[in-house]
C-alpha cells in the first residue's frame, strides 16, 4: 500500500497545481503587488467571471472555488470563452452542492461540487445532510470525486462511500481506500474491481464498548 508520504492525495495534488499556475501567471516577477490574475482573459470573459465571482460572494459560496477555475483554464491556456463556461458551472454546482447538504464548511462544499462535476448526483449527497456533530465529510467527498475520475462508476462509487460513511469510517480509513485502489489500478486491475476488493476489507465503525453500571444489578431472569 503507498504510504500518506509517498503520493499526495487528490486535495494536495489540487492544492499544488493551483500554487504553481499562481506562480506561473506571474511570470515569476514578484514586483508588481498588484497583479490581476485574470488579467490573461479577453476584456469580456475577464468581466463575465468578475461576476460569476461577485454573485458567489453575494451567495456565500465560495469564491475562491472559481477562481481556481478560471486560474487552472489560464495556465492551461484554455479559451477565455470555455473557461467562463467552466467557472459559471463551477458556480452553478455549488449551488446544488450546498442545496444538498445544507450548511457545512467551504471545504466540503467544494469537495462537494467536485462530486457532482465528476459524475455524482445531488441526491446522492443529500444522504451526508445528517451527520454527528463535529464529522466532516471532507475526505469521503475528495475519495469519492476521485474514484469517479478514475473510472469507477457513478452508483458504485456512490453506494461504497455512502456505506462507509454510514458505519462510521473516519478520514484515515478513507485515504486509506484510496491509496490501496489506487495502487491496484496502477498494477492493471479494472477500477470497479478494485473498489469491491477493497471495499470488502476496509473496516467501517467499531461497535462502542457498552460498560455495565456500576453496583449491584437487579436479576431479571426469572421474570
Amino acid at each position: 500500500m503507498i504510504s500518506h508520504s509517498s503520493r499526495p492525495s487528490p486535495r494536495r495534488l489540487a492544492a499544488i497545481v493551483l500554487g504553481a499556475a499562481m506562480v506561473l501567471l506571474r511570470g515569476g516577477s514578484l514586483t508588481a503587488q498588484d497583479v490581476d490574475p485574470l488579467s490573461k482573459l479577453d476584456p469580456s470573459s475577464k468581466f463575465t467571471v468578475q461576476l460569476l465571482i461577485d454573485s458567489a460572494e453575494t451567495a456565500k459560496l465560495p469564491a475562491s472555488a472559481l477562481m481556481s477555475k478560471a486560474l487552472e483554464g489560464i495556465y492551461k491556456k484554455i479559451d477565455s470563452r470555455k473557461i467562463v463556461e467552466v467557472v459559471r458551472k463551477e458556480l452553478a454546482l455549488l449551488r446544488e452542492a450546498r442545496q444538498a447538504l445544507g450548511p457545512v464548511s467551504d471545504e466540503e462544499l467544494k469537495a462537494g461540487a467536485d462530486v457532482l462535476w465528476a459524475g455524482g448526483k445531488p441526491q446522492q449527497l443529500a444522504a451526508f445532510r445528517i451527520r454527528q456533530k463535529g464529522r466532516n465529510d471532507l475526505e469521503a467527498f475528495v475519495v469519492w470525486a476521485d474514484l469517479i475520475t478514475r473510472g469507477v462508476s457513478s452508483e458504485d462509487a456512490s453506494s461504497a462511500i455512502t456505506k462507509l460513511w454510514q458505519d462510521g469510517a473516519d478520514d484515515a480509513t478513507f485515504h486509506s481506500l484510496w491509496s490501496a485502489i489506487q495502487t491496484d489500478i496502477s498494477s492493471g486491475l479494472n477500477p470497479g474491481a478494485a473498489l469491491q476488493n477493497r471495499i470488502r476489507e476496509t473496516p467501517g465503525r467499531v461497535p462502542p464498548k457498552i460498560t455495565p453500571p456500576e453496583g449491584p444489578q437487579e436479576n431479571t431472569s426469572s421474570r
